[in-house]
Parts: structure tokens; C-alpha cells; sequence
């Protein structure tokens, strides 16, 4: 069986084929033409080329930075806010004559870790995305867990626990209405902005490690700060579904000091006498979204 994988992303589109054992047949990428309808234009183009390349028709599941609702079927509470509103699914399925599964772009992460990645062989699998914003997403033995109302793992728009400190209170506005979502703290843009504000100067989430790993007291403070709050975040989790594995990705996920950082922050705030939950990063790295895309459907 041949999948097809799209990774819908802000800047760029991904569409790959893959083969019943996971490898990669064809990958295609092209950027975001930032527009509804040239999008969807784009999406066939992609997927027609893929086929072509493989020589067959293939299913097409696409992960979106966003979810459908299961009441009305278009797409909601994406950050590309033109998406939102839009019957996505539904056009795109029609765009290419046939069905189209459409899941947010975490739990794509969170389902390709589970089959054969970082969580491969667990139960429960709680995985984030760790970049311009954060998401997560879970799964229980192999499959989504969505949810009744579509929103399952939807870790990114909770708010900060335990906020405490001016630098947390009050709580800042978030983009989705709420205020002090994680979103806003343990993103890598959450990350450069805490560094911003505490130094005045704007730096790249890779260059602050760099001062950190330099021994830059600035970038070391903004970078405890970062592990504390997504600690907080993670044990959240861990009190509420208690995963058998933990596995971070997006660019904040590559930060090696992160993982050992983490695990006395989780151990001192969530109910147990005991953490034992490892924390792993995403084996598939940049390659999970299109790669739990093509997953939505499972082996017939």
C-alpha cells in the first residue's frame, strides 16, 4: 500500500509518498503561496506529481497547523487564519476525487513517533511540538486519540500552571483570545521572546543556546526559565493521562541541555513518588508531519 503525506505548513507545503514500511518512495516541497485557493491549486499539483512519480493513485491524509471541527467540518483554530472557516477536507477532496483525512499537524507528529518512532512500542504516547508555536497530540496503542469534540492533546492553549513572578503575571494576551496560553511560554518564539524582554536585544532561539552554552548569564537565566515552565506544562499532562513516553519536537526539541533539564522540574510537580516516563526527541524530526499524515490511514 502506497500513502501520500501532506505537511501544511505556514511557509511551506510538503507532499511525500511513502511505502507500507514507512520509507520515502518521493518527496516534493513548495512554499506556501499564502492564499486559500492557490493553495488548494498547489495541493493537487503536488499530490498529481507525487502519483506520477510512484506510478499509482495513493490515499491522502494532510496535516494541518489547525483541526476540523466535527460539527461542521471546516477548518478552525489555525494560525494561518485564512484556513479557518474553510471546508478543507471537503474541498480538497473533491479537488482530487477522492476521500482526504485531515488531522492537526501535532498529532501527525504524535502518530508517526508512535508507529516507528520515538514511541514506537508504547501505549500511551503524549508528543509536542516544540517551534514557532506548540501543539501536542496522543495516542493509545498506535492510534489518535482525538476526542469527542475533536480537540485531543490540544496542549498549546492551556494556560501556564503554577504562574508565579512579574514575567508571569498577569497573564499576556494570547492570539486564540485566551491569555497565558503555553503557546505564549513554551514555544521557541514563547523562548526568544522571554529573552527579549528580560534583555532588550532580539536573538534567534539557536543563537540564545549559543550565549548559554557560553556561559552568557542572560541566555542561561532565559533558558531555565524556558525548562521550568514547559516542566510545569509536561506534568500537567503526566498527572492527567500519565504517558509511557513523552516525545518533544519542532526546533526546541533539538536542545540536547533540555531533556535532563526537565526531569527533576516533572518529578517536583506532578502527584507521584516516582518519574520514570522518558523523555525522548522526535526520531523523525522535520519528516513527522507528513509522515503522520500519511499514517491517517491505516494498513488495509
Amino acid at each position: 500500500m502506497i500513502r501520500i503525506g501532506v505537511d501544511f505548513g505556514g511557509t511551506k507545503i510538503e507532499a511525500a509518498a511513502l511505502d507500507a514500511d514507512g520509507r520515502f518512495l518521493e518527496r516534493l516541497r513548495e512554499p506556501n503561496p499564502g492564499g486559500y485557493d492557490a493553495a488548494l491549486v498547489l495541493l493537487r499539483s503536488l499530490i498529481d506529481r507525487v502519483e506520477a512519480k510512484v506510478g499509482r493513485a495513493a490515499s491522502v491524509g494532510v496535516g494541518l497547523p489547525g483541526s476540523v471541527s466535527p460539527k461542521t467540518g471546516v477548518a478552525r483554530n489555525a494560525n494561518t487564519t485564512w484556513l479557518n472557516g474553510r471546508s478543507f477536507r471537503e474541498d480538497l477532496a473533491v479537488a482530487l476525487g477522492r476521500p482526504v483525512r485531515v488531522a492537526n499537524d501535532a498529532n501527525c507528529l504524535a502518530l508517526s513517533e508512535a508507529v516507528d518512532g520515538a514511541g514506537a512500542g508504547a501505549n500511551v504516547v503524549f508528543a509536542v511540538i516544540l517551534g514557532t508555536g506548540c501543539g501536542g497530540g496522543v495516542t493509545a496503542g498506535g492510534r489518535l486519540i482525538e476526542g469527542l469534540n475533536g480537540i485531543g492533546g490540544e496542549w498549546g492553549h492551556i494556560p501556564l500552571p503554577w504562574p508565579d513572578g512579574d514575567d508571569e503575571l498577569p497573564a499576556p494576551k494570547c492570539w486564540c483570545g485566551q491569555t497565558g496560553c503555553l503557546e505564549l511560554y513554551c514555544s521557541g518564539t514563547g523562548f526568544q521572546d522571554d529573552y527579549r524582554r528580560a534583555t532588550g536585544k532580539s536573538e534567534l532561539g539557536a543563537r540564545i543556546v549559543e550565549l548559554m552554552r557560553a556561559g552568557d548569564a542572560q541566555a542561561s537565566a532565559s533558558f531555565a526559565r524556558y525548562a521550568d515552565r514547559l516542566g510545569r506544562a509536561l506534568a500537567v499532562v503526566c498527572n492527567i493521562i500519565d504517558p509511557d513516553v513523552i516525545v518533544l519536537g519542532g526546533g526546541m526539541s533539538n536542545v540536547a541541555e533540555l531533556y535532563e533539564t526537565l526531569r527533576p522540574i516533572i518529578a517536583g510537580r506532578i502527584f507521584s513518588d516516582v518519574f520514570e516516563t522518558p523523555i525522548r526527541q522526535a526520531v523523525h524530526g522535520d519528516s513527522s508531519g507528513v509522515r503522520g499524515a500519511a499514517w491517517l490511514w491505516p494498513a488495509e
